[in-house]
């Protein structure tokens, strides 16, 4: 097995690996997984679901590029891990809404968030048949961290437009099993490929 701390892309010292450290991938994890928190691979949390691979959790944050202060949607958020990870990217000025299908695993996710003390994250269950959550978007990020059989317009949608000078919103998501980097541009989506990856299904 691989340790966590040797798979972060050389970048010891940028704000995604600080966070990782500051965050432990363990207090996310239910008993039976923690033995095998440092293992880089992914680890099922139940429900059918994973929590993924910390390089590919690592990378995924690197290009989503968040900054301080912005506005972020985690879609399938299971533990709340990655919740946290982008809490700790966007600071306390900035805000995390979490988004989760299974309702044990939002309870439980929400449970492991409130333990940390005060975070920018909140919890939702997802509605059936609603990708991310409408209501409270736009968002200047959205990380999905299930694999889509197209690319997700209903997602799309929720990413903040750009306007004037500024570039449009952000989202990193795995599409037939290929991450993709999308911004949303005056001109339309700017959709980038970087490499295979394996998730479970987007519902």
């Amino acid at each position: 097995m691989v340790a966590v701390q040797q798979g972060l892309d050389g970048a010891a010292g940028d704000a995604v690996a600080r966070a990782m450290v500051e965050v432990p991938r363990v207090d996310f994890l239910p008993d039976s997984a923690r033995p095998h928190s440092a293992a880089d691979e992914p680890l099922a949390i139940g429900c059918g679901q994973t929590n993924s691979q910390p390089t590919t959790v690592a990378r995924m944050l690197r290009l989503l590029d968040v900054r301080p202060g912005q506005r972020v949607l985690d879609v399938g958020t299971g533990s709340g891990w990655t919740a946290v990870l982008l809490g700790r990217l966007v600071g306390e000025a900035g805000m995390v809404h979490g988004v989760e299908l299974e309702p044990d695993l939002a309870a439980s996710a929400e449970r492991a968030v409130a333990a940390r003390g005060p975070e920018p994250v909140q919890v939702h269950v997802a509605v059936p048949r609603v990708l991310g959550l409408p209501e409270h978007a736009p968002f200047d990020r959205i990380l999905v961290s299930a694999d889509a059989p197209r690319m997700p317009e209903e997602l799309v949608e929720q990413l903040v437009a750009a306007e004037g000078e500024q570039s449009g919103g952000v989202m990193v998501v795995p599409v037939r099993g290929e991450m993709h980097r999308v911004r949303r541009d005056r001109d339309g989506l700017e959709v980038t490929r970087h490499g295979q990856y394996r998730f479970v299904p987007l519902r």
